[in-house]
């Protein structure tokens, strides 16, 4: 999976490592876990700046936070009730869970933004309830950051340290990511089977 990585960062550098951090976050082809320790190799070899790394990768993901925050802004709760009175089921989440991710956001909505975007899995879609439930935009902007920037930075570190070792970031992160997908699952299918649909709040 890594080698046509290596080829695009190698022939467009820093907007390469830009455009695959954009695309792994609106539509993932291959893992930041990948990308960032690739582009922190050749950072290592001088092609690169390891800061340039950083950033380039870090502005491509937060491009494709801010873009699925706005989808999910426009939406708004208000549009998304009907999605999830005719849909709950598959998504097992009625309204109760909707209010519920709403009081949570409201209450620590920067923590779970920053936090998040540390999480396999999780980082790519905490920016949709964020923006469901309209986090303020200036909040949004800065935790997310935040959170990417230092997951960036330490795949990147990484992979600049390691050298061409930096297939043993993958030999962790590979099984974490594995893990987080699998317990996302397991939790679905016991919600599939224990879920009933709870009457929205007044």
């Amino acid at each position: 999976m890594g080698d046509w990585v290596i080829r695009l960062i190698d022939a467009t550098g820093y907007v390469g490592i830009f455009l695959l951090m954009l695309l792994e976050t609106v539509f993932p082809p291959v893992p930041s876990e990948v990308i960032m320790p690739v582009a922190g190799v050749r950072a290592a070899s001088g092609s690169m700046g390891l800061w340039g790394v950083i950033v380039a990768g870090t502005a491509g993901a937060m491009t494709g936070n801010i873009f699925w925050y706005l989808v999910a802004r426009w939406i708004g709760l208000k549009r998304f009730c009907p999605f999830i009175e005719k849909h709950g089921r598959w998504l097992t989440m009625d309204w109760y869970d909707v209010e519920r991710v709403e009081r949570l956001f409201g209450r620590f909505g920067s923590v779970v933004v920053a936090i998040g975007r540390l999480i396999p899995t999780i980082r790519s879609v905490v920016s949709i309830p964020a923006g469901l439930v309209h986090m303020q935009l200036v909040k949004f902007l800065a935790w997310s950051t935040l959170g990417t920037a230092v997951w960036s930075g330490l795949l990147a570190l990484g992979g600049y340290l390691l050298g061409q070792r930096f297939d043993k970031i993958d030999q962790v992160l590979g099984p974490v990511s594995s893990g987080i997908v699998t317990l996302i699952v397991i939790l679905y299918i016991y919600r599939q089977i224990t879920w009933s649909r709870r009457h929205r709040e007044a």
